[in-house]
C-alpha cells in the first residue's frame, strides 16, 4: 500500500474515532439532562444541555405539521392571540405548569378554530425554545406575530435561563422564522415580564425582568424594531427626563400616534424596623410588592421622507393622569387585550393583608372597558335574557296580511301532505318542516352561563370578529395553586352571556374547595369561643357577618323583639352590599363603589350614555339610600360589638404594618 494513501486511511480512522467520542459525550449529556431527578437540587441541573437536547428533539421534525388535538393542557404565563389574517384562528404558545414541586415549560403551537370549535397542535423544525412569560403581538401593517424573549428554568426554580431571540410567525404557513437584527445595534436584553405592541411597521417593547436566582431586576428600557428595515433602535432619554418606572406584568395598547401603558408590577425597596413593643430596632432594607396603577403616553412620530433608511422615529414619554373610575381595590395580573381603540381587562389579584403567616389575596372575575382616548373605565356587565311575555305587542293590522299568508300556505300544505286542510286543534309544523338526515347542521351548541368565569389572575384574552376569548389563568388558596386550561367567548356588541367554549375541571381544585370548608367551619368555631369570651381578651376585629349573628343573640332580650328581628332578617336578605358597623356613608360608598355602579347600569335606563360624574351621582345615591335602610341594623351590631368589648373596625389599609392582629376572611 502506497505511504500517502496509508497515512490518509490512519487520519480517517482517528477523525472517525474523534467524531464517535464527541457523539457519545454528547449523547451522555443529553441523556443526563433529561433524567434529572425532580428532587435534586436546582443548582445541578445544566441548562444549556437541557436545552440542547430540546433543540435536538425539535430538529426531527423535517417539515410544519398540522393535525387535530385535544385541548392545551393547563399552562400560565403563555401567549394567546387572534390571527391577522384568518378570522377563524386563535394562537397559543408556550407557557409553563407548576404542580407545586417541579416547574415544567412548553413550546407547543396550538390554533383554535373558531367555526369548528377545535384545538389543532402544529409542529416545526425550527419553532422557539420552551418558555414561559415571553411576549408577541401582531404586526400592525406588515401582517404576522413577533415574538421576542422569555425565560426558562430548572424544575425547582433555582437556575433561570432568559432569551433574548426575536422570532417571526407566519400564520398562514406556520413558518417560525428566527430574526437577527442588521447593522450595528444590538437586540434588547433577555428578559421575560415585558410587553410588545405595534404602531405602523414599527414593534414596540418595553420593560419586564431578569432574575438572576439572587435578585430579580426590574427593567424600564424602551425598544423599537423596523419591520421592514430589520433593525432594533433603543429609545435613549437624558438623566432628567420623564419616563415610566420599572416594571412588568403591564397593559401595552397600540394607539394611532404611539402605544398607551397602564398599571404594571414591580418590588421596590423600603425600609422597615423601628420600634416592636416599644423598643427600638434596627432597619433594614426589604423588597416590598407594588402594584402601578400610573399611565403613560409613548408620542411617536414618523422620520422625515429625506431620512436615511432605518432612521428610527422621534419618540416622547407622555405622564397622563390617572383613569378616571378606576377599577378598585388596585390589581394584579389584569392582562388587558386591545378592541377598536379600547382596552379590555378580566379579573386581577389583589394582596389585602401581609401577615407572618404570608400573603392573603382576594381574586377578582369582574370584567371593564378602558377607553383609551378618554382615559377612563367602565364595569362591564351581562345582559340576561329579557322574561317571556314581556315583549311588546304588534298591532293587529299590521300582522292580519302576513298571517293570511301563512295560514293559505299551511293549508296547501296539508292538502299536499293529508289530503285534507288542517285545523287549529291539529299541529302540522312537523309536516310542514322535515328536513333530510343530510341537511342537519353539525354545528356545535355551547352553553350559556350568565356570569363571568370564575376568580383569576393572569387570564389569556384575544380579541376575533367583535368576540373576547378567555383562555387559562390562575387562582391561589393558600398554598394550592390552580392553574385553568378552559375557554370562553364573550361577544362584546350583546353582552347575552358568556358562551364556554371548553372547561375541564383542575385536579387540584377540590382541595381548595375541600380546605375553604374547613376553613369556614374553623372560623365559626372561632367566632363562638370570641362570643364567649371575656371582654378584655377580644383583641380581634368582628366581621359585619360575624357581629349580625352576636347581635341577633343578644337583640332578643331587648323591648320589642319581633319588630328587631324582622328588619334584620329583611336587610339580611337584600343581595346588595351591606354596611359595616361604624363605617361612614362615604367610606361605605368608597368601599362598594364598582358595586354600586354595576348596579346603576343594570337597573338604570340610558345608564350606559351617562358620564362618569353621573355615573357616580347615581350610584353615590343609591348607596345612601341603602346604608340608611340598614342604619336599624347596623345600630343593633354596633351595641352588640361594644357589649363585647369591641371598638371600631379598622381597614387593612389602615393597619398598615403594624397592625398585625391575625387574618380573618
Amino acid at each position: 500500500m502506497p505511504k500517502d494513501k496509508k497515512k490518509k486511511t490512519a487520519e480517517q480512522k482517528a477523525a472517525k474515532q474523534a467524531k464517535q467520542t464527541k457523539k457519545a459525550t454528547k449523547s451522555e449529556k443529553k441523556v443526563k439532562a433529561k433524567n434529572v431527578d425532580a428532587d435534586s437540587d436546582a443548582e445541578d441541573v445544566d441548562l444549556d444541555a437541557v436545552l440542547a437536547a430540546y433543540a435536538e428533539e425539535q430538529a426531527k421534525f423535517l417539515k410544519v405539521t398540522e393535525q387535530p388535538c385535544p385541548p392545551p393542557s393547563p399552562r400560565s404565563s403563555a401567549t394567546f392571540v387572534a390571527s391577522p389574517s384568518n378570522r377563524n384562528e386563535l394562537f397559543l404558545f408556550g407557557g409553563e405548569f407548576y404542580d407545586g414541586m417541579s416547574a415544567f415549560f412548553y413550546n407547543d403551537l396550538f390554533l383554535y378554530q373558531i367555526n369548528q370549535g377545535e384545538w389543532r397542535q402544529i409542529t416545526s423544525p425550527n419553532s422557539p425554545l420552551p418558555r414561559s412569560g415571553h411576549a408577541w403581538c401582531r404586526g400592525g401593517n406588515t401582517g404576522g406575530i413577533y415574538l421576542f424573549g422569555g425565560e426558562f428554568s430548572s424544575p425547582k426554580q433555582g437556575t433561570f435561563y432568559h432569551y433574548n431571540d426575536f422570532w417571526h410567525l407566519d400564520p398562514d404557513t406556520r413558518e417560525w422564522t428566527r430574526l437577527e437584527s442588521k447593522g450595528k445595534n444590538k437586540a434588547p436584553p433577555a428578559r421575560s415580564g415585558h410587553r410588545m405592541t405595534y404602531w405602523k411597521n414599527y414593534i414596540l417593547l418595553f420593560g419586564g425582568f431578569q432574575d438572576t436566582s439572587q435578585q430579580t431586576k426590574y427593567l424600564q428600557d424602551t425598544w423599537i424594531y423596523d419591520v421592514r428595515e430589520n433593525v432594533w433602535h433603543e429609545f435613549k432619554l437624558a438623566p432628567a427626563a420623564q419616563k415610566p418606572d420599572a416594571r412588568s406584568s403591564f397593559s401595552w395598547l397600540p394607539h394611532e400616534s404611539g402605544a398607551v401603558m397602564f398599571g404594571g408590577y414591580s418590588r421596590v425597596k423600603a425600609m422597615i424596623g423601628g420600634k416592636q413593643q416599644g423598643r427600638p430596632s434596627a432597619q433594614r432594607n426589604v423588597l416590598r410588592p407594588m402594584i402601578h396603577q400610573d399611565s403613560w403616553f409613548l408620542r411617536l412620530t414618523l422620520p422625515p421622507n429625506e431620512a436615511p433608511p432605518g432612521t428610527a422615529p422621534t419618540m416622547r414619554w407622555e405622564r397622563r393622569k390617572k383613569p378616571a373610575n378606576i377599577a378598585t381595590p388596585e390589581r394584579a395580573g389584569i392582562t388587558m387585550a386591545h378592541h377598536k381603540g379600547r382596552g379590555l381587562f378580566f379579573g386581577g389579584v389583589h394582596d389585602v393583608e401581609l401577615s407572618e403567616e404570608g400573603i392573603d389575596s382576594e381574586f377578582f372575575k369582574d370584567l371593564f372597558i378602558y377607553n383609551i382616548d378618554r382615559n377612563r373605565m367602565f364595569p362591564l356587565s351581562l345582559r340576561r335574557p329579557k322574561a317571556a311575555g314581556k315583549a311588546k305587542a304588534t298591532t293587529r293590522n299590521r300582522n292580519r296580511g302576513r298571517a293570511d299568508e301563512e295560514e293559505l300556505l299551511r293549508n296547501l300544505a296539508a292538502l299536499e301532505t293529508t289530503g285534507k286542510i288542517a285545523t287549529d286543534d291539529e299541529d302540522t309544523s312537523m309536516d310542514l318542516v322535515k328536513p333530510d338526515e343530510d341537511q342537519i347542521s353539525d354545528k356545535k351548541e355551547y352553553p350559556i352561563i350568565f356570569e363571568f368565569p370564575h376568580p383569576r389572575f393572569n387570564a389569556l384574552l384575544a380579541v376575533q370578529d367583535d368576540t373576547l376569548y378567555i383562555y387559562g389563568g390562575t387562582f391561589e388558596r393558600k398554598d394550592v395553586e390552580i392553574t385553568f386550561s378552559d375557554l370562553y367567548a364573550i361577544d362584546l356588541n350583546k353582552l347575552d352571556g358568556v358562551k364556554e367554549l371548553y372547561y375541564v375541571e383542575p385536579k387540584n381544585m377540590n382541595a381548595v374547595i375541600d380546605e375553604s370548608e374547613d376553613e369556614e367551619a374553623d372560623d365559626d368555631d372561632d367566632d363562638e369561643m370570641e362570643v364567649d369570651s371575656d371582654a378584655s381578651e377580644a383583641d380581634e376585629v368582628f366581621s359585619p357577618t360575624d357581629a349580625r349573628s352576636t347581635a341577633a343573640t343578644d337583640v332578643s332580650s331587648q323591648p320589642e323583639p319581633e319588630l328587631e328581628t324582622e328588619e334584620m332578617h329583611l336587610a339580611s336578605q337584600d343581595p346588595r352590599p351591606f354596611p359595616r358597623p361604624f363605617e361612614s356613608r362615604a367610606d361605605f360608598f368608597r368601599r362598594t363603589t364598582n358595586d354600586w355602579q354595576k348596579y346603576v347600569l343594570d337597573y338604570v335606563r340610558d345608564a350606559m350614555s351617562l358620564e362618569i360624574k353621573e355615573l357616580r351621582e347615581k350610584a353615590f345615591a343609591q348607596a345612601e339610600e341603602r346604608w340608611w335602610d340598614c342604619r336599624e341594623e347596623i345600630q343593633a351590631l354596633e351595641d352588640a360589638q361594644e357589649a363585647a368589648g369591641i371598638g371600631d373596625v379598622v381597614s387593612l389599609s389602615e393597619r398598615g404594618e403594624g397592625g398585625n392582629t391575625g387574618r380573618r376572611r
